[in-house]
């Protein structure tokens, strides 16, 4: 009798996989992370109170003409367009807090590297507490896609600090991360992915341990062209350094440059059959900031800087846009949610992660 029962418990544990892996359009997915972008400029646009010298902004005429609009909603779009005009129409976007969706980390440190953690484990873990070179004792969802056949060889970063190797463990996972410090992604000499980390290696350094975020779009999107990855990681850093910096006007900047990249690669994988109709954005940041005179900063002491945002485009996902209606999520829903949406079950096996968030599977069917 023991044995009849476990024998049907295996049975209907594989029937469960089974459905669970049938059910998905998504083969392939691309999270895309923003350092430290606010959800008050991702549902607000610019903020006109901090359009002035004393959050670094010289030309205010400039940057008011390009991004300063009468209303919430116009500002935003001006700001970022392929947000509003395509992921609100085609997706979904949760985090607005002012309408009621309110997107949180639960780590409660409130800066990268357990950022990070959180949403590549799915869980908080106290002895991530510094921004440092050290190998990440836990193994992230992308390691743990990158263990299964279907996924070996097929994940990849793209990172432009160069701690970030460190957070998916590259030495442990084999996950392979460029950051531009270091030369793991070999390129055929003369490619188009050979100029571009030629240009990255000869372009003056602003930081010591980051560059520029437009080195990374260019050879993501080339490394996808060529080489066909199922899983992509793209980390955008620069909100963040020029937040820290007091530049507003850079913070923006980046912040709208980062939506054309965007564009770029979602352009990139709906012209590549492999990618066409297969393939999710899931979008996020790390940590948010501080409110108004305090929007440079994070960390535990910062009050807000636990709110975060999330979008999602992608063939599984119902296009109902931005959440207005009472809904809450947590950063250590996103690697559970990643993972399902490839048909994999992260969750089951690493039951302390975040369940998967789930208006955003297939079949879903939900009010804004």
């Amino acid at each position: 009798m023991v044995c009849k029962r476990l024998s049907l418990g295996v049975l209907l544990c594989a029937l469960a996989s089974s459905v669970f892996a049938a059910t998905h359009a998504t083969e392939n997915i691309f999270l895309i992370s923003v350092d430290g972008f606010r959800w008050q400029e991702v549902f607000g646009g610019a903020e006109p109170s901090l359009i002035n010298k004393e959050n670094g902004v010289d030309d205010t005429n400039r940057l008011n003409a390009a991004f300063f609009r009468p209303t919430p909603e116009e500002r935003r779009r001006a700001l970022l367009p392929f947000f509003w005009e395509t992921i609100a129409k085609e997706g979904q976007l949760y985090g607005n807090a002012n309408k009621g969706s309110v997107a949180k980390l639960t780590n409660g440190k409130k800066f990268t590297y357990p950022g990070f953690n959180e949403i590549f484990t799915g869980f908080a873990d106290a002895r991530i507490d510094k921004n440092e070179k050290r190998n990440n004792p836990n193994v992230s969802v992308l390691e743990w896609l990158h263990q299964k056949p279907a996924f070996t060889n097929r994940v990849v970063g793209f990172a432009n600090w160069d701690v970030h190797p460190y957070i998916l463990n590259s030495e442990r996972s084999g996950i392979s991360v460029w950051t531009g410090f270091e030369s793991n992604f070999p390129a055929s000499p003369g490619s188009r992915l050979e100029l571009a980390q030629q240009l990255q290696r000869e372009t003056t350094p602003y930081w010591p341990d980051m560059t520029f975020d437009s080195f990374f779009c260019r050879v993501a999107d080339e490394y996808v062209r060529l080489s066909g990855p199922r899983v992509v990681w793209i980390a955008f850093s620069e909100t963040d350094e020029w937040a820290h910096e007091g530049r507003y006007d850079m913070y923006l900047w980046a912040a709208h440059n980062m939506d054309n990249y965007l564009r770029t690669l979602w352009t990139t994988t709906q012209s590549l059959p492999q990618y066409r109709g297969k393939t999710t954005f899931i979008l996020t940041c790390d940590h948010g900031r501080g409110t108004g005179a305090g929007w440079r900063d994070h960390g535990a002491k910062v009050a807000g800087a636990e709110n975060i945002w999330l979008a999602v485009l992608g063939p599984d996902s119902a296009p109902i846009g931005e959440r207005t209606s009472n809904v809450a999520i947590g950063q250590n829903q996103i690697a559970a949610t990643l993972a399902a949406l490839l048909g994999e079950d992260y969750h089951g096996a690493v039951p302390k992660s975040g369940s998967p968030i789930a208006d955003l599977l297939p079949g879903k069917t939900v009010a804004r």
